[in-house]
């Protein structure tokens, strides 16, 4: 096995340990050296990699059109691209659309598509893990209260499928990158200008 591919797996793996759905990567450059064995010029070229594929991604970071996702845009409308990365936000009278960058699941084994639609919208959310997080990670927290260390970031958007939400992060390096359990995370500020937006009933489409 290559010293690359071995770079990139430990990378994955302790990505995987520290991500959930919001929780991802918390340490700082020197610390995630250190937690995978790297020095420094290794991890000068794991930024420079993850560097990469952000650049790569934001090449198809492009305007859509909504026609081609949804009938109408009765109650607005979101589409997230899980292979962009990006968000896609139509108003309902399609005045207004919005283009965000996202985090997405790490894995496809993660990763949920389909149809639905925003159930709940929260300021200043609470956060626990689901039962199969805790399951992986029974040294996770039981509960996480509002505030800079809440996975969920300032707000939340809750789907009508269980678990699941867009919501805000305080750990803007997770934007643009594989670093969810399921969930979709924006920029607080992004967030906030989106929650601001939706209503409930908001239809949501992930592809």
């Amino acid at each position: 096995m290559s010293s690359d591919t071995q770079l990139r797996l430990k990378r994955r793996a302790l990505m995987a340990g520290l991500g959930a759905c919001g929780l991802g990567v918390a340490a700082p450059r020197l610390a995630l050296a250190q937690a995978i064995g790297l020095n420094d010029a290794a991890t000068t070229e794991m930024e420079r990699q993850a560097g990469s594929t952000i650049r790569h991604n934001i090449s198809s970071f492009r305007a859509l059109d909504w026609r081609p996702y949804f009938e109408n845009t009765r109650n607005g409308a979101i589409l997230v691209d899980i292979t962009s990365r990006a968000l896609h936000f139509w108003s309902e009278d399609q005045s207004i659309y919005k283009l965000y960058p996202t985090s997405v699941p790490l894995t496809d084994d993660l990763t949920r598509r389909g149809r639905t639609s925003v159930v709940k919208k929260v300021v200043g959310p609470e956060w626990r893990p689901t039962p199969a997080m805790k399951l992986r990670n029974p040294e996770w927290p039981d509960y996480v209260g509002p505030g800079p260390d809440n996975p969920l970031g300032t707000h939340a958007l809750y789907l009508s499928w269980q678990y699941y939400r867009i919501h805000g992060t305080h750990d803007t390096r997770k934007i643009g990158r594989r670093s969810s359990n399921g969930c979709i995370g924006l920029y607080n500020e992004h967030i906030a200008e989106l929650f601001s937006l939706t209503k409930i009933g908001t239809q949501v489409l992930l592809i």
